[in-house]
């Protein structure tokens, strides 16, 4: 399997996993002080099932947190995953 590289671009406004080169997952946001509303999470039809996903949104929100931000979870995917996962709850914003 090859090595999944996970960045934050911020030029973008995306967090981003790549593998070879090429992009396979990315998470887009918008950020607004210390809250990083997080809007749209996105994978390739072709990478689908293999929990890049789930990886990149584990990066992200380990991220917001190193920063000292807090999370506000609008893209759906985002706010099941926060849901299933009560470590990161801490970091929702109302």
């Amino acid at each position: 399997m090859p090595e999944l590289n996970l960045i934050d671009n911020t030029a973008a406004f995306r967090y981003e996993a790549y593998e070879d080169g090429e992009l396979v997952c990315q998470i887009d946001y918008l950020l607004d002080g210390n809250v990083v509303s997080f809007t749209h999470t996105g994978t390739p039809v072709a990478h689908r099932g293999r929990g890049l996903a789930s990886k990149l949104t584990s990066f992200a929100l380990n991220d917001v947190r190193r920063r000292g931000r807090k999370v506000r979870p609008l893209c759906p995917y985002t706010a099941q995953y926060i849901k299933s996962h009560p470590a990161y709850r801490d970091l929702v914003v109302g």
